[in-house]
């Protein structure tokens, strides 16, 4: 490399032709106008919650090759992520995971395998079921009352705002009064 060429490329030097504060083109060198993020190559990023705990951790998920780091627009957790938070991947990627609905009948002492429909299908029977059983239309002195006391709903505490926004709505609508969430446990 020539002398003169060694000598304009000395940062202190790029930065005295227009970049005062040593910030951007006179501190990369080229190297590093090289590189590109890991997850620069995504094909799109989906915004969530990490489903750990309370805190509602906002995360960003890589769709290519499933890579999680948090989100820095969330006012919950700024970008960061605990040990937890950061290895939630494993949650959909670990050989270990339940994939299937796993379903052990009344007074049963063996788990059986369903298939989602059918369990979707079982879960909606007994709701109905249930509610036609336990449906109180009015009180002894004739006060207008319905609604069923024989089902109840608590939510988890990773529901954000809109799913427990949601949960009470539907809740209300088969007459379910009995509604409380973990996180206000």
């Amino acid at each position: 490399m020539a002398l003169g060429k060694l000598i304009a490329s000395w940062p202190l030097l790029r930065q005295a032709d227009g970049d005062p504060l040593a910030l951007g083109k006179a501190v990369r060198s080229e190297r590093t106008q090289r590189l590109r993020p890991r997850t620069a190559d995504a094909d799109h990023v989906a915004r969530s919650v990490c489903p750990y705990c309370a805190v509602g951790c906002g995360q960003l998920v890589y769709v290519r090759d499933g890579e999680i780091e948090g989100d820095p627009d969330s006012p919950i957790s700024r970008g960061r992520l605990c040990p937890k938070g950061a290895a939630s991947k494993s949650l959909v990627t670990s050989p270990s995971r339940v994939t299937k609905v796993k379903y052990r009948r009344p007074h049963g002492t063996d788990w059986e395998e369903l298939p989602l429909e059918q369990a979707m299908d079982m879960i909606a029977d007994r709701v109905v079921e249930t509610r036609r059983q336990t449906w109180e239309h009015a009180d002894g002195q004739g006060n207008v009352l319905n609604r069923t006391m024989g089902i109840a709903s608590l939510g988890g505490a990773t529901l954000d705002n809109e799913e427990n926004y949601l949960i009470k709505k539907l809740c209300m609508g088969l007459g379910i009064v009995q509604v409380e969430n973990q996180a206000r446990i």
